[in-house]
């Protein structure tokens, strides 16, 4: 990575993708499309709706995804990815092979500082 750190866009990256929930909302989205609220909420059962609400108006905010409201009663919301969000797909991969990497290695980890005791 040839970047000079005072201008290092990294921290502008994480503050539109950190949040407990924000990730994981995308790749609901990415992986499953159009969703509507209901079916975000019971696909994340430790989400509270306030949360998930604040977490897709943050996301919608920075143009990741698209929020559509239908007029009827009761009301219709439905959530998509906008094609601007799709591009966080191979950030998201790669964050996700990262994790599992770093999951294994510290397993590895705590079992050789075991076999030393």
């Amino acid at each position: 990575m040839d970047k000079v750190p005072e201008e290092c866009r990294v921290e502008d990256a994480l503050g539109i993708l950190v949040g407990k929930w924000k990730p994981i909302i995308l790749l609901h989205l990415l992986q499953e499309g159009t969703k509507r609220f209901s079916d975000l909420k019971r696909s994340m059962p430790g989400v509270t709706q306030k949360m998930l609400t604040k977490q897709l108006r943050e996301l919608e905010e920075e143009d990741i995804i698209q929020r559509v409201v239908y007029p009827q009663v009761p009301p219709k919301v439905e959530y998509s990815i906008t094609e601007y969000g799709r591009s966080l797909e191979p950030i998201l991969e790669a964050m996700h092979e990262w994790g599992t990497k770093h999951t294994a290695h510290k397993q590895e980890k705590q079992i050789n500082q075991i076999k030393q005791n």
